[in-house]
């Protein structure tokens, strides 16, 4: 009989249209899905619904799913982070050969897809921590393809990965490898991250903007950045969301404002401060949605407040956008200085240029400051080193102190776009009060301090 091409194990949302879109792209596939409890007929009604396609193959039984695989044998992992992973690799270690690849394509922990990457090095076994982005529409039309691991491995698939990526601004495709062990899942971490500062700006906005101008008029605003050099997915669907009603009532207003989180964006808290880096618009992203979950203690707490006007009359509509760039600019710049870090301390060598070059389509943060990214990136280090960028967010100091003045005179939160601000005031200060919490570390602690008229090498201690 004829062997598949590819296998897929897992027929959730994202494995399905993973499957279709290679199914599509003319390569023999099978799908495995265990049929246990509610997932009893998913592998029978899959290709039932999609008997159109001549080339896939469905199994229950893992064993034949193995066996129908040309080898080496490569198969992509499409379930739940964590145990499963560990589950599905350990029953499928015994039916491999040598050679074989096994592709994570879920949302693992970096330091886990390392363990596992040594696992299977020392069974022969390669193996791939997949980082993937682009939702439900991006797994059936075009997917950002992040691969770390083993590069023997990715060279048996990247064909196939090839196939079924989206193609960035220049037609290339958005899928590259990226680096050895967990690279490849500590890259997609980062993007999560940087889309949860994303999603926060863009709501921070309309609590601001909400004051004084509709549904509509946010959305109309919103569509005409989209058409700029603001441009970016996120913007797009937000100007769509704000716009669907269901009946008389805007869904938006429907929606209980309680934020839920998948754990990628705590990791790269979680991580930023591990490896020392101040990755604060993420954190304030994060927390934000922490907070947004007390809803019963805030409708409590909040109604112990005097209420204030949250109308905001003739707030400059460009001074909102010129404000939106620089915390825009501001938390790219975090992730990829955290990215930086972890590609120093791991030995990883990683390519920000490429990185960034991959995040251009398919995935949920392509934007067009991220293709400035790639352009910037091929020249510099850091996207503070282009003067361009540099100057851009001196220019629009001014706007983000009068959006903040604005936020606080109407009583409303906005983490983020604080977050951005103190970074880059901070960041652009070259005296702060660290000098301050020295001396204090030094009076309980003895814990020593530098001076400023002295070398760096030697430390010092006063007898307060």
């Amino acid at each position: 009989m004829s062997r598949s091409d590819f296998g897929i194990i897992g027929l959730g949302v994202m494995g399905k249209n993973i499957s279709l879109n290679v199914a599509e792209k003319g390569f023999n596939l099978s799908v495995y899905n265990q049929s246990e409890g509610d997932e009893l007929h998913v592998v029978d009604d899959f290709l039932l619904v999609n008997k159109s396609f001549k080339n896939i193959t469905g199994f229950t039984d893992l064993g034949a799913f193995v066996n129908s695989l040309e080898q080496p044998r490569k198969m992509l992992l499409m379930i739940p982070s964590g145990k499963p992973v560990d589950s599905v690799i350990g029953t499928l270690i015994p039916l491999l050969s040598e050679g074989d690849v096994i592709i994570d394509g879920g949302n693992s922990h970096y330091s886990n897809t390392k363990k596992r990457f040594e696992l299977l090095k020392s069974k022969n076994i390669e193996f791939l921590g997949t980082g993937i982005s682009g939702g439900e529409e991006g797994a059936r039309n075009g997917l950002s393809i992040m691969s770390g691991g083993s590069n023997a491995g990715y060279k048996k698939v990247s064909s196939i990965f090839e196939a079924i990526s989206a193609r960035d601004f220049q037609g290339n495709s958005c899928c590259t490898f990226i680096g050895p062990e967990g690279a490849g899942h500590f890259v997609k971490m980062v993007h999560n991250g940087i889309e949860y500062a994303e999603m926060q700006l863009l709501a921070e906005l309309y609590a601001l903007m909400s004051g004084s101008m509709n549904n509509e008029n946010i959305s109309e605003v919103f569509s005409f950045w989209n058409e700029g050099d603001l441009s970016s997915y996120l913007l797009e669907i937000t100007s769509e969301i704000l716009l669907k009603k269901e009946g008389e009532h805007y869904v938006t207003d429907l929606i209980l404002d309680k934020a839920e989180n998948k754990g990628t964006g705590s990791w790269s808290c979680t991580s930023a401060i591990e490896l020392g880096i101040p990755n604060t618009m993420t954190t304030a992203s994060v927390f934000a949605r922490y907070i947004s979950s007390f809803k019963y203690e805030r409708v409590k707490f909040s109604k112990r407040i005097e209420k204030k006007s949250s109308i905001t009359e003739n707030f400059n509509i460009d001074e909102l956008k010129s404000a939106y760039q620089l915390a825009r600019i501001i938390n790219h710049h975090q992730g990829l200085e955290l990215i930086t870090e972890a590609s120093k301390t791991f030995n990883w060598n990683l390519n920000l240029s490429d990185i960034t070059r991959i995040w251009t389509g398919g995935c949920i943060i392509k934007s067009k400051l991220m293709e400035h990214c790639v352009s910037v990136l091929k020249l510099s280090k850091s996207i503070l080193d282009d003067n361009e960028t540099f100057n851009s967010i001196v220019k629009s100091e001014q706007s983000i102190t009068l959006l903040l003045k604005e936020g606080m005179s109407k009583r409303i939160a906005l983490p983020c776009f604080n977050s951005a601000y103190n970074y880059w005031i901070s960041m652009t200060t070259d005296a702060l009060p660290a000098n301050i919490i020295q001396a204090q570390r030094d009076y309980f602690g003895a814990h020593t301090y530098q001076r400023v008229d002295e070398p760096l090498h030697k430390f010092f201690h006063t007898n307060w």
